[in-house]
């Protein structure tokens, strides 16, 4: 894992020498430090082939925990972000596809008069680069391009995808994580060349096409996409936030001929409909206090709509400037994330439905206390393990967001800004409220509170369970 991302760190040096950068010497020093590392590790483990579902779940954990301290690496050592504490928090932001963000503010860091925009081009390909790997699963990559995992790739492969099930769309292990990248860099290519042919710089294009797909988050602009004035920018993004937010074993059944799977789909016409209804809420909120029924802002509503939903974390335009019915919509999208399978953030839309769908149930059985009635989505039941494991999940969910704002409120925040960075980190988000919002960073953010945050990113990526199995006593038993 380690030697991957040592070597992956070639691409920014590659950019660097075509820009001619100077910074090349911290991207030296940080390939070295991983191959340091990287080569005892393997010496020692190479002759372990198989894995339990125990060693699964640590493994998971600290990969990513290891990646992002390898990810963080460049920013230190090539001096764009000189507090480890701060290069910690981007990268961690970034392998997670969280996409908040410490840049942006000159009082904090001098050395960005222009806060992103100041960055060396290495550094902003980096930043694009961490979150598309994240974006899919450094574990699923991982798995897609080593024969070394076989018995133990199950595991690892249940540990990682997001969702309450993971979907196998081939028999083996290998061959559903060989296809999910395969899915997963097609999109990342036509977004990229779509952009490009759209107006937007090729540099630009390719570094957000990386942040699109993972629904990352991370510009190369201060203003994010409010930075590209053309609609047809905008559209594509869009496009791209809505199909990064569907079940990645949806669009390769799609893509291999079975269309129709789109249109029976349960989960995928909730979420669908969860951003027609979004939207147009938000539009008729908008256009009603400004008096303004346009089309920027019905494109900025629907924008902004999916982006929350996702946990892509784009801004096309300030959203605290809106009605409060619009920010209490918006901070409500941050838990619900989009399908199950997806790279989005959130509870995902497999978990609300299910819970709406428990609660419906055991009110029947109120009325009707001998019936059987089963739980189903779409024409699927659902089993009581799954059952069990989402209320688990959502209870514990909830009671890590509310300790977090809770402590992130003892560093003189005040509650919205508490509550919403809360909700943002967990939920692998990135913009939030208050100090947060769109237009402002977490640069001036108690040091600890960055490191409380960090955790809250990767709970969030994990989904929670992966993590907190660690701490378990029947897991040191």
């Amino acid at each position: 894992m380690l030697a991957i991302i040592g070597l992956s760190m070639l691409f920014p040096i590659l950019v660097a020498f075509i820009y001619q950068e100077s910074d090349l010497s911290g991207y030296f020093y940080s390939m070295a430090a991983c191959f340091f590392f990287a080569i005892p590790i393997w010496l020692m483990t190479r002759k372990s082939r198989k894995l339990s579902s125990r060693d699964g779940f640590a493994l998971v954990t600290f990969a990513w925990i290891i990646v992002a301290v390898a990810g963080s690496l460049p920013f230190y050592l090539t001096g764009a972000i000189p507090n480890y504490t701060d290069a910690w928090f981007e990268a961690m932001s970034g392998v997670t596809t969280t996409g908040a963000t410490i840049l942006g503010n000159s009082d904090t860091l001098p050395n960005l008069a222009n806060g992103i925009e100041s960055l060396p081009k290495g550094i902003l390909f980096w930043r694009s680069f961490l979150q598309w790997i994240g974006g899919m699963g450094i574990i699923v990559f991982t798995i897609a391009i080593l024969p070394l995992l076989g018995v133990g790739g199950v595991q690892l492969f249940k540990a990682e995808v997001p969702g309450p099930v993971a979907d196998k769309i081939k028999p083996r292990v290998k061959e559903t994580a060989k296809i999910l990248w395969m899915v997963y860099v097609g999109f990342t290519a036509l977004q990229m060349t779509l952009l490009g042919f759209a107006g937007m710089p090729w540099f630009d294009a390719i570094c957000h096409a990386f942040t699109t797909m993972p629904t990352g988050g991370f510009s190369t602009q201060n203003a994010s996409i409010a930075a590209y004035s053309n609609p047809l920018i905008h559209y594509i993004i869009i496009f791209f936030m809505f199909i990064a937010g569907i079940n990645f074993a949806l669009h390769f059944r799609a893509i291999t001929g079975r269309f129709s799977t789109f249109f029976k789909d349960y989960e995928l016409k909730v979420y669908f409909f969860t951003v027609l209804i979004a939207t147009t809420l938000i539009f008729l909120s908008i256009a009603s206090s400004s008096s303004e029924w346009s089309h920027d802002n019905f494109i900025i509503s629907l924008f902004q709509s999916i982006a929350i939903m996702t946990g892509t974390g784009y801004a096309s335009a300030d959203y605290e400037l809106w009605p409060y019915f619009c920010q209490l919509a918006l901070f409500f999208l941050m838990f619900f994330g989009a399908m199950g399978g997806s790279t989005s953030g959130g509870m995902k839309l497999t978990r609300i439905i299910l819970l709406v769908k428990y609660a419906a149930t055991e009110t029947r059985r109120m009325l009707h206390s001998r019936a059987i009635i089963p739980l189903r989505i779409g024409d699927r039941s659902i089993s009581d393990d799954v059952v069990r494991n989402t209320l688990g999940f959502f209870l514990i969910y909830l009671s890590i967001f509310v300790l977090t704002a809770l402590i992130l409120s003892t560093f003189n925040l005040d509650l919205i800004s508490s509550f919403g960075a809360a909700a943002s980190a967990i939920g692998n988000v990135g913009p939030a409220f208050g100090e947060f919002g769109p237009t402002d960073n977490y640069a001036l953010l108690n040091p600890i509170g960055k490191w409380l945050l960090s955790f809250c990113m990767l709970l969030g990526r994990l989904e929670i369970f992966t993590i907190m199995v660690l701490f378990s006593r029947s897991f040191r038993e």
